[in-house]
């Protein structure tokens, strides 16, 4: 199997259903940038923890569900799909990370170590996503659990990001007004 097929070369690609749509079609928009999302969230792994990387591993696996959710505009009952099951997992997981933390005070600077300026750069892109699915579904039919995921998955790399900067012993820092 060749990987090129050339059916993309006139700027446009197929949806889920087959059906040809332009590449720069608010659908095409949304689940690309959670591809762009998920690759990020890829530079951040290996993080040395165990416990990260099986989470992030997981969200990897999630985001796969989101893009084939958003690339099907009429999808069938057994169609993979963003479940509110997937939002439950996260909220319990930002929970059990968040405990480890000191509370936030003020706003933080995004960066830190290698892996949490990796998170933090992948919690602005899912944030992207996020307003692309917004965006999406202002015109057409989405699953609305997608966006209420991709808004509790910011949340995740937010925290996760926190997470591997306090055991890196990075500090945080906040911005100056």
């Amino acid at each position: 199997m060749t990987i090129y097929t050339g059916r993309g070369d006139a700027g446009e690609t197929d949806l889920r259903d087959m059906t040809r749509v332009s590449k720069t079609a608010p659908r095409i928009e949304a689940y690309g940038t959670v591809d762009e999302a998920n690759a990020l969230i890829g530079t951040a792994s290996p993080t040395g923890y165990d416990d990260l990387d099986d989470v992030l591993e997981r969200i990897q696996n999630h985001l796969h569900i989101v893009q084939a959710d958003l690339a099907n505009p009429d999808p069938d009952p057994d169609d993979p799909r963003v479940r509110p099951a997937h939002v439950e997992e996260l909220e319990e997981r930002i929970d059990e990370f968040d405990a480890e933390l000191d509370p936030l005070r003020s706003f933080i600077l995004p960066g830190g170590g290698e892996t949490g300026a990796a998170l933090h750069h992948a919690r602005a892109v899912v944030r992207r996503s996020e307003r692309r699915t917004v965006a999406l579904a202002r015109g057409e039919e989405t699953n609305e659990v997608v966006i209420t995921y991709l808004n509790r998955l910011s949340d995740m790399l937010f925290t996760l990001g926190r997470v591997a900067n306090a055991r890196d012993d990075v500090p945080e820092r906040s911005p100056s007004y």
